[in-house]
């Protein structure tokens, strides 16, 4: 009862203290496993939950693989808001990276998520929240995908985006078979 209202309290304070529309995670309290994103796009945006738009198609996809519900796990991101900037021909909103002044300011509500949770495991979902949960500004997933990264307070295991693969079909067979390893790692 305490952690739920704990957690209710800082998601009250997340969402009263931002100007934007703010996507806070979601999933279940106690989860052993937290995946986290970068930061919600315009479908999130839309629905105020996490990994909804076509990136969430790719983890319902992930899930299946790893054999998990979304119920047994929680889901976030490192920056609440959508990161966006104006198309200049069409005068629409698109997504870009979070800026590091966003990282900063949300990082610290992801820690406060995660010190609530306080998962077994961990799943990152691209560079961001990578180099958010290591604090190591030269790391990319690109090098460290798919292989468990131990820190005082977390067990990492890195993926690339489910968004990535929207974009490179290449990295699709190198998705799956990490999504195998963490299946393995999380069957132990």
């Amino acid at each position: 009862m305490l952690k739920k209202k704990t957690y209710e309290k800082l998601k009250k304070i997340c969402i009263d203290e931002s100007e934007e529309t703010v996507v806070f995670g979601e999933g279940n309290l106690d989860a052993k496993i937290v995946l986290i994103g970068e930061a919600p796009g315009s479908k999130e945006i839309e629905l105020r939950k996490p990994f909804v738009g076509q990136a969430g198609k790719n983890l319902n996809e992930f899930l299946k693989v790893v054999e998990l519900e979304r119920e047994d796990i929680y889901i976030t991101n490192v920056v609440k808001i959508r990161p966006y900037r104006i198309n200049k021909e069409t005068g629409r909103k698109v997504n870009r990276p979070p800026n590091k002044n966003e990282i900063e300011k949300y990082s610290k509500i992801l820690f406060q998520e995660l010190e609530i949770i306080r998962p077994r495991l961990i799943v990152t979902l691209g560079n961001v929240p990578l180099k958010t949960l290591t604090s190591q500004k030269n790391i990319k997933v690109g090098e460290v995908h798919g292989n468990i990264i131990e820190t005082k307070e977390y067990t990492i295991f890195p993926l690339y985006h489910p968004a990535a693969i929207i974009y490179n079909r290449n990295l699709k067979d190198i998705y799956f078979e990490d999504l195998i390893k963490l299946k393995k790692h999380i069957k132990k």
